[in-house]
């Protein structure tokens, strides 16, 4: 790569926080990260019960930590920040006093600023309404983005950007829609229900997942009760019919569009990922894209929603949910994969071929050695580098 590149990676929470650093502490690389906002886990999912309207800040609070570097008191204060839990049974008269003497002294003066204005608006919420919210567990970070969220009239978008500059972030963090409120759902192929995100990524029976559903509303037990009494086929009807209605951010299709580079990163598939590539408008994005190489990134490890599905077939799945199936708009450039037996659901014909689905398959040692089921974030960026500088002078022609 030379000059400035662009690099546009689909990413969750954690799934791809290697590769992201790595191409951060690559020079040259100007790197955005495009992540969804559907995470419903246990204290997520009560703030977002308390707060109707705002989608789920873990991922990108998650995202933050990505550039901290610990050996720097201020950067490792940031992170005390965005990490901090909650106890169990913590007050709210607690939580103001945490906010009106900070307990991370390292904070840098404008973040210390920054964090507390955003607290303070979050418990204003907490004294006009009171009930709803068990603080016990609740992220530190997530406070300060309900509190951005708040104090800039409940935009989501316009939080993910206050959060990022307070905590100084040097990436792109954008969330692929416009944040319009949405709760996921999933089919499974013996028509059971996953009734939210949580379900999606937790340990599950052998069933594989079949279908995502993004709701207006979340799915209650009730609700949940009612849909595993009927044919699967009604249950699909129904759900159909309760999708939310979202939109393609510009943020997130500039990224895309202006890409150099453009990555569909590792993760957890059914929770990360394919619930990014349903949002209308972003296979057009994509089509659009500059980018003369655009890779999707093997897992190094099974995720619990993967259930048996194989690296192609996940690759298909992504290709589906983009509108493309057969691939012929080069929605998938290339596939890199590990290079090693555990590597999961690599057939051995496909890697020997080095083609698949129109994609060229690429294999390379990816795995962190001390870290099983985490890229290395080096190679893999070598990885990447390789197969970027080999597709920029076949596009030129």
């Amino acid at each position: 790569m030379s000059d400035r590149t662009a690099v546009t990676l689909f990413s969750g929470g954690r799934g791809g926080a290697s590769i992201a650093r790595g191409l951060l502490r690559t020079p040259g690389i100007d790197l955005t990260l495009v992540i969804n906002g559907y995470d419903n886990g246990r204290s997520t999912g009560a703030l977002r019960s308390y707060l109707p309207g705002m989608l789920g800040p873990s991922d990108f609070r998650k995202n933050l930590l990505v550039h901290l570097d610990d050996r720097d008191p201020r950067q490792a204060a940031l992170r005390s920040v965005l990490e901090h839990r909650l106890a169990a049974g913590t007050t709210r008269e607690e939580l103001g006093e945490l906010v009106a003497e900070p307990a991370f002294p390292a904070l840098p003066a404008e973040a210390r600023t920054a964090i507390t204005r955003d607290l303070a608006a979050f418990l204003r919420k907490l004294d006009s309404h009171p009930d709803g919210l068990d603080l016990t567990d609740c992220a530190l970070g997530n406070l300060v983005f309900a509190g951005a969220y708040l104090r800039l009239g409940e935009d989501f978008n316009a939080a993910v950007r206050a959060c990022a500059r307070t905590f100084a972030s040097p990436l792109g963090l954008v969330n692929v829609t416009s944040g319009e409120n949405a709760f996921l759902v999933a089919l499974k192929q013996d028509g059971r229900l996953l009734a939210d995100e949580a379900d999606i990524v937790a340990p599950q029976d052998a069933a594989a997942i079949t279908e995502l559903f993004l709701l207006r509303e979340p799915v209650t037990a009730e609700r949940r009760a009612e849909l595993a009494a009927r044919p699967v086929e009604e249950v699909r009807r129904i759900l159909a019919g309760l999708r939310a209605p979202v939109s393609l951010s510009p943020e997130a299709g500039d990224a895309i569009r202006d890409a150099d580079l453009l990555l569909y990163g590792p993760g957890t598939p059914h929770s990360s990922l394919l619930p990014s590539y349903l949002t209308p408008g972003i296979a057009d994005a994509i089509a659009e894209s500059r980018a003369a190489a655009k890779v999707f990134v093997v897992n190094t490890r099974d995720d619990h929603d993967v259930q048996g599905l194989s690296a192609p077939e996940l690759v298909g799945r992504t290709l589906s949910y983009l509108g493309d199936p057969g691939n012929e708009r080069g929605t998938v450039t290339h596939v890199l994969s590990h290079r090693a037996p555990e590597a999961p659901g690599v057939p051995s014909d496909v890697v020997a071929g080095g083609v698949w689905a129109g994609a060229r398959w690429v294999t390379a040692d990816l795995e962190d050695a001390e870290r099983p089921g985490v890229h290395c974030g080096p190679r893999t960026v070598r990885a990447l580098t390789e197969i970027a500088d080999e597709a920029a002078p076949a596009r030129a022609r």
